[in-house]
């Protein structure tokens, strides 16, 4: 009878309480870096924002308007800022940090555990195509997450150009790097290599698509990149990731860092170096990012842009509960004096503090509300020294 629809959830105080804090503090950390937070809002065309997402058309909640227009509840955020970007903001041709904290909205046909709707608080840095942008991104994400208190996570690195230009030079057609491409995503390394195994490649070929699956690890890995491919556009994929990895050496966050040239996004509008974010206890990426050139295209506006989103629900299943509550005072009172226990609430909150009006006669149990708050107060009777039965 009080079922609610399939992938929703519901927030009680105390997860409430811990998602408002890590979400305030990842807040925080990207306004210091310049960030403007920006809010769009949930329903959006499914000719504009629902197509030039990159998410499914059967995740997408559909619904008609009174004109008969599809609207969709959007499936996720950079689409929907690059719309307002590409029609409101790029028009003195410079780089916009915007920033957002926002519910999207994906369907799933077996719940599984996964939600339906999902928080998401993340940057898109909008006119800058350069190397130093994608950096900065993997920096202030780095900063975000310790800001946050997560203290354990790696940020996994690769390029989306590198990957399709080697498919592409070894197999000859876009669609047949899909069909691969599709393996990495589902991170069915067995499947990959049965495929690889099948296909009508000489023997150099197949072994540079197997030697591919090798190229995770430090900074090492960039090099032996170079011994796979054989196209300029693969090679400067090559050179961007040289060039991000001097970059993070100067942000000194190199001890988070780790290449991994097989990472895929089944975001397809990826065209350059893209990212994940991985923490212990989580069995999925809590964050991702990367650089999407192209979308803005779809918009009228062409321009390079990149940024990253954290899953709230991951991070806060990553860092786990607080460890200090927000302490809450309770004022118990009788009604010879309420009005002095509203004006100590008044004084005690113009300090800052959290405080409970509770007119005593509506507790049945002192014990457990004394229990249940850091402070209690009494101001019960005439004096106030009277006993409490």
């Amino acid at each position: 009878m009080f079922e609610k629809p399939l992938g929703m959830r519901d927030t009680l105080p105390n997860l409430y309480e811990t998602k408002e804090h890590v979400r305030s503090s990842l807040e925080a950390e990207m306004k210091c870096w310049g960030y403007q937070f920006i809010g769009t809002p949930a329903l959006e065309y499914y000719e504009t924002v629902g197509t030039a997402s990159a998410i499914l058309d059967q995740q997408l909640f559909k619904l008609l308007d009174q004109e008969g227009n599809t609207l969709v509840l959007r499936p996720d955020m950079t689409a929907p800022i690059a719309r307002v970007a590409a029609s409101k903001l790029l028009k003195d041709n410079l780089p916009f940090r915007l920033a957002y904290s926002a519910n999207v909205f994906r369907a799933q046909q077996r719940e599984g555990g996964r939600p339906a709707e999902f928080e998401q608080v993340g940057v898109e840095c909008i006119g800058d195509e350069t190397v130093s942008a994608d950096g900065e991104m993997i920096a202030l994400a780095v900063a975000s997450l310790k800001e946050a208190g997560l203290k354990n996570f790696q940020l996994s690195i690769g390029h989306a150009g590198f990957v399709k230009e080697l498919f592409i030079q070894i197999l000859g057609t876009e669609e047949r790097a899909r069909e691969l491409t599709k393996f990495l995503y589902e991170k069915n390394y067995v499947g990959y290599r049965e495929h690889v195994k099948s296909l009508p490649l000489s023997s150099i070929d197949s072994q540079r698509l197997l030697a591919f699956l090798d190229l995770r690890g430090g900074v090492e890995v960039i090099g032996r990149t170079l011994d796979l491919i054989e196209n300029e556009k693969g090679k400067e994929a090559i050179l961007e990731l040289k060039e991000l990895w001097n970059i993070i050496r100067d942000y000194d966050i190199a001890g988070h860092i780790k290449f991994d040239l097989t990472l895929v996004s089944h975001m397809s509008y990826y065209t350059g170096i893209l990212f994940e974010v991985y923490a212990g206890n989580v069995g999925f990426p809590i964050g991702n990012g990367g650089r999407y050139d192209g979308l803005l295209q779809k918009f009228g506006k062409s321009t390079g842009a990149t940024g990253f989103a954290i899953r709230l629900d991951r991070l806060l299943e990553a860092i786990g509960e607080l460890d200090e509550t927000v302490p809450v005072n309770c004022i118990l009172f009788s009604s010879e004096r309420r009005k002095e226990a509203y004006e100590l609430a008044k004084a005690k909150r113009l300090e800052g503090k959290r405080v409970v009006l509770q007119d005593i006669s509506g507790v049945k149990d002192i014990d457990a509300c004394t229990n249940k708050y850091s402070d209690v107060t009494f101001l019960v009777g005439k004096t106030g020294k009277e006993p409490v039965e």
